[in-house]
């Protein structure tokens, strides 16, 4: 009898941890909104043999932020010239502005998605790389997606940074810019206004982050919602740096 009191007592002990420490990862405090007080202009640099994932699914996500916070974001896509520019997959894009012919609206937000040449070429186009690096300069946050970081760190954007890419390039990138801190094993990392990520399906994870950050989670799970993701950020791996510190925040799927 003794026994099988005890049994039961354990069951009931063994319920309640398991219970709370299921409490304790998803129930993450909620970040305080920054609320912009303005439409944030944000800005999708393509170029041809950009990926349709990494520019499509954030593009996604930000746009409509207008239909979940009274003050949203505006999107755009800013090539070398008005010339349709091509993606890897075969989809003819129209340019909004050219960053070489055009005067550019304000730049709240410049997202850098992978291309076909992000490790290569793309890294010797200089007027790329100014572009990239006077307007990241200026812009509020600076976020690139899956091999986009390439992009970024030659423009000296990761710089002090911590970072990440693609997750079969992330050797590459190490031996490229050794002088950086690299993670792997993550969805994004977040570092001052630097938000880098892995790419692919993992691409819509950095622009929901932002959202939450700037609009609150109530915009970021409905966000989710309408896209059909259940949009946990206390779910997400991520890494994001500490202004002071430089403390390291992982979550865990």
């Amino acid at each position: 009898m003794v026994t099988r009191i005890w049994i039961v007592f354990s069951l009931i002990i063994y319920t309640f941890s398991c219970q709370s420490k299921k409490k304790e990862i998803s129930d993450e405090p909620e970040m305080p909104a920054v609320m912009p007080e303005k439409v944030m202009n944000v800005a999708f640099l393509i170029v041809d043999g950009v990926y349709n994932s990494e520019l499509v699914a954030p593009m996604d996500i930000l746009h409509h932020t207008v239909f979940h916070t009274e003050k949203g974001m505006k999107v755009f896509t800013v090539a070398p010239d008005r010339d349709p520019v091509t993606s890897f997959e075969g989809l003819r894009i129209l340019p909004d502005y050219s960053y070489l012919h055009d005067t550019l609206p304000e730049i709240d937000v410049l997202v850098v998605p992978s291309a076909e040449h992000s490790m290569d070429t793309d890294l010797e186009d200089h007027a790329l790389i100014d572009f990239v690096k006077t307007t990241g300069q200026e812009a509020d946050y600076v976020m690139s997606l899956c091999d986009g970081a390439f992009v970024l760190a030659k423009a000296g954007l990761a710089d002090g940074r911590e970072s990440t890419t693609f997750p079969s390039d992330i050797q590459r990138y190490k031996d490229t810019f050794p002088h950086l801190t690299v993670h792997e094993g993550i969805s994004f990392v977040h570092d001052g206004k630097l938000i880098t990520s892995v790419g692919g399906a993992r691409s819509y994870d950095p622009a929901l982050y932002l959202a939450e950050l700037l609009y609150g989670r109530k915009a970021a799970e409905g966000l989710g919602r309408g896209l059909v993701i259940d949009w946990k950020l206390s779910e997400v791996k991520y890494v994001r740096v500490d202004k002071e510190g430089k403390k390291q925040s992982v979550k865990n799927r």
